[in-house]
């Protein structure tokens, strides 16, 4: 019940987490094409918004882990 529940926390707090470094990025270059065109690797983070985004990506890969295990073992 409460690993569910911190799944979809971490997913949902990651992804805010997330988008809100990429919006960092964006206030501070006015390059919003580097952001929809992610795949070409065109964005370049500063020291924090780096930290920012990692942050968010590790919390959403603890969310499908969480869910990995609450799939298989809950």
């Amino acid at each position: 019940m409460y690993l569910e529940v911190a799944e979809q926390l971490l997913m949902m707090v990651g992804l805010g987490v997330f988008i809100v470094s990429l919006i960092l990025y964006v206030v501070r270059t006015q390059d919003i094409k580097s952001v929809l065109v992610f795949w070409q690797a065109t964005i370049s983070f500063t020291k924090r918004e780096f930290m920012i985004n990692r942050s968010g990506l590790t919390m959403m890969l603890i969310a499908v882990v969480l869910r990995f295990y609450n799939h298989f073992m809950g």
